[in-house]
Order: structure tokens, then sequence, then C-alpha cells
């Protein structure tokens, strides 16, 4: 697994432990999405000609989302272009992450301004910590009829419209995302968001299957966590959206867009408040493996209590238990495709209530939650060892074993227990053994 190439690393997600930048500030690319909006594309390209971080070590990239007309832009920035096959605003990204230099990828729309210390205060995380995918304020205003030159620091607040109480609720309560956890990538805005260009590179860009309005950036941000990346909030790096958020809409138009971004989400997110509970549509999660030689009829019974619990998951058995569930393809002898969060060893058959297999993996999946938890029974073996995946990549990325905890807790505190020896499948699905 590839090491960042400069950089450090922290414990969890504790962001707030990098310590200050020396040396020379990062150079920078600033990807701006664009399409059919040249007046707001003005305003942004304007603001970006003011940035306080140094004019030699910035770059600016627009990409445009196939406007009909190409978009004007100034002397000194680079303009790349796709053709019009839909909401592409992944893919834009993308191409513009591609046409860039930088060691710190900057994403704004061409509607969302940044006030003068922007860009320095967005990239400062990325380059200290290569990990970090940062996510700035963005605050709206109605800027309709403000001149594109005017300061957007004075303009915006002159003309200020509500910001989405959810949002600033979610920063408050995460103390600005250090205490992020499984369902923080809903705080990840693309349009105001860095991260390093090896870590956008590392977990493979925007998912340019994207093709329609919204959730592009929740799956980058989600998936990012899988692979070990910091969740940051940075409230000194303020953009403006020229507009209301897309929240406070509610024609049939803008319901029909959210039920299909959520839908696109749950087909691709396999976390808290994405994936469904019960809809077999989304990504194989968690991973499930099993020791070596257990009694297949307790493994079965076993299976039975998790899959019920966890329909989501993927199992990935020893050829004998496949053989015996062939036609449920959630049972395989090879591992999931995708990136999965959680992974749950059977050293023992094990049984339990959909309450108490769902426990364990919300204990994987907290602000505080362990790298590793064991689970053990009255006498002391393990019965299941779970681990969050994505302290499992950091830690083997860097070479570390003390950036995540571990924990050990019996089983029967969660409401798990070993299936008894002798226990029959009949006995089990009749519901008297």
């Amino acid at each position: 697994m590839s090491r960042p190439p400069s950089g450090a690393t922290v414990p969890g997600n504790r962001w707030d432990l990098a310590g200050p930048r020396t040396g020379p500030p990062p150079t920078v690319t600033v990807v701006v999405t664009h399409y059919e909006q040249p007046r707001e594309l003005a305003r942004t390209l304007h603001a970006l000609g003011r940035q306080t971080h140094p004019a030699d070590r910035l770059e600016v990239v627009v990409a445009d989302d196939g406007s009909a007309t190409a978009p004007t832009v100034p002397d000194g920035v680079r303009l790349v272009r796709q053709a019009d096959e839909g909401f592409r605003a992944a893919a834009a990204r993308n191409l513009g992450a591609a046409a860039g230099t930088g060691e710190v990828l900057v994403f704004l729309d061409a509607d969302t301004t940044p006030e003068p210390g922007y860009v320095a205060a967005i990239s400062r995380l990325p380059h200290l910590l290569p990990e970090a995918l940062v996510v700035g304020r963005r605050r709206h205003a109605d800027l309709a009829a403000v001149p594109v030159d005017a300061p957007v620091e004075d303009a915006g607040p002159a003309h200020e419209l509500s910001s989405p109480a959810w949002l600033v609720e979610g920063y408050r309560r995460t103390r600005d995302l250090v205490e992020a956890d499984d369902t923080s990538y809903r705080f990840v805005l693309s349009a105001v968001a860095a991260c390093s260009r090896w870590l956008h590179t590392h977990i493979g860009g925007f998912d340019e299957t994207f093709a329609a309005y919204g959730g592009e950036d929740w799956e980058w941000a989600a998936r990012a966590w899988r692979h070990g990346a910091l969740l940051a909030h940075e409230p000194a790096a303020v953009a403006w959206h020229d507009g209301p958020d897309f929240a406070a809409r509610d024609s049939a138009a803008d319901r029909a867009r959210a039920l299909a971004e959520t839908l696109a989400i749950a087909r691709r997110v396999p976390a808290p408040g994405a994936a469904p509970r019960g809809l077999l549509v989304g990504p194989r999660d968690p991973l499930v493996t099993i020791a070596d030689g257990l009694d297949p009829t307790g493994l079965l019974v076993a299976l039975d209590s998790l899959l019920a619990a966890l329909p989501t998951a993927h199992v990935q058995a020893p050829a004998y238990v496949a053989g015996l569930l062939a036609g449920d393809l959630r049972v395989a002898a090879g591992p999931p495709p995708g990136t999965p969060a959680w992974h749950l060893h059977l050293e023992r058959p094990v049984r339990g209530s959909a309450e108490a297999w769902r426990a364990v993996v919300a204990r994987l999946a907290g602000p505080d939650a362990p790298g590793l938890l064991r689970l053990t029974g009255a006498d002391g073996a393990p019965l299941v060892t779970a681990r969050a995946l994505r302290g499992v990549r950091r830690q083997e990325r860097w070479g570390r074993t003390d950036l995540f905890a571990e924990r050990a807790e019996p089983a029967a505190g969660l409401g798990l227990a070993a299936v008894r020896p002798g226990t029959t499948l009949e006995a089990h699905l009749g519901g008297w053994g």
C-alpha cells in the first residue's frame, strides 16, 4: 500500500494534533468546475487573483462540463473541457486535477467565490497531513446584483442568506470533524474541498459514473474515509455560494433529484445513513471471513444469524461452506468487489440477535472506534475478531500499529454467544435449539 511521499500522520482522526507549517507553503492547483455560468465564473476567477497564497505557488484550472460556448478565462488560467453528456461534475474535477501539477488540490464550483485567505487556509492541512480531506466553510449570499469585481468578503455578508442548520450543527457537534465517524462523509462538500494530490490519486479520484446532480462528493469522502483518510473542517476557509442551499428548494423536480441522489449514494456507499437496511442495491459490507476447520452445521447457524442482521455482508467462505450455500450471492469463495469498511472474522460459530450483530459494527463506526475489537467467550477464547479496515489500511501504509486502539470485551455483553456443540440446523431454524 503506497505511502505519501511527504508529510506525517496522526492517530485516529486527530488532525488537530498536526504541528505548525514550516518551510514554504505547498504548490496548489485550484480546480474550478463550470457549466453555463460565465458571470459567476468571472467573480470566482477574480477572487482567485486576490488570494494571499503566493501567486507563484498557485495555478488555476477551469474544468468546463460541456458548456455550449467555451468560457472566457484570463491569461494564466488554464481551461480544459469535456463533452456535455449529463451532469458530470465528478469527471470534470478529475479532468481539472489531471491538468494541474500542484501538491494540493483545491476544488471550487464556479458559483462559489473564495475570500482572500481561502486557499492558504484550506491547503494547510493537506500539506502537513497528506491523508487529510478538508472541507471549508460555504456561506450563502444573493450576489446576482453585485459587480463581479466587488470584494466578496464585503459583498457576501452584506447580502447573506441562511446556511443549512444541519451542516452548522454537524461541524459543531464533531468539533470541526475531529470527532468524525463513518457518517461524517455527509459534511464534505466538493464545492469547498481540498486534499493532497497523493490522496486523490490513491483513492481513484471522483467516481465518474455519476452523471446526474449530486452525491459524487459524499461518495468521494466516504471512499476516502474507508481508505484511512482524515476528515477535517477548516472554518477559516470561507467561500460564498451565489444563491440558497439546494435543500432549501422544494419543487417537484428538486424532490425527484433528491430521490435520485439518495439512491445513487445508496448504490455506492456502504456506510450508516447511506446503505439500505434490507435492500440489496449497494456494495457488500462488512466482509466476513471464517477460521479454518470449523463445524459446518455451527457455521450455517452462525451465518443465518449474522446475515439476518447484516443482509449486505459479503461472506468469504471456505469451499465446503460456499458449496452448501450455493445460490446465496452474498457467500463466495473470493473477496468482495470494492473497498469494504469492516471485517468480521469468525473464530468460532457465533450467533445472536440482529441488535447484537449490528452493535458489533456500531462499535467500529464511532468517533473513538478501535481499529480492532476482540469479542471473547465465557472461557476467554476469541469468538469474533472485528476490524475497522480504515485503521488497518492506514497502519499498513505507515508501517505502524499505534494509530488505532485495540480493545477486548466479552461477546455476551453485546448479546453474542458461541453456538453450542450438538446444535442442529433443524433446531435452530425451528426455534427450539
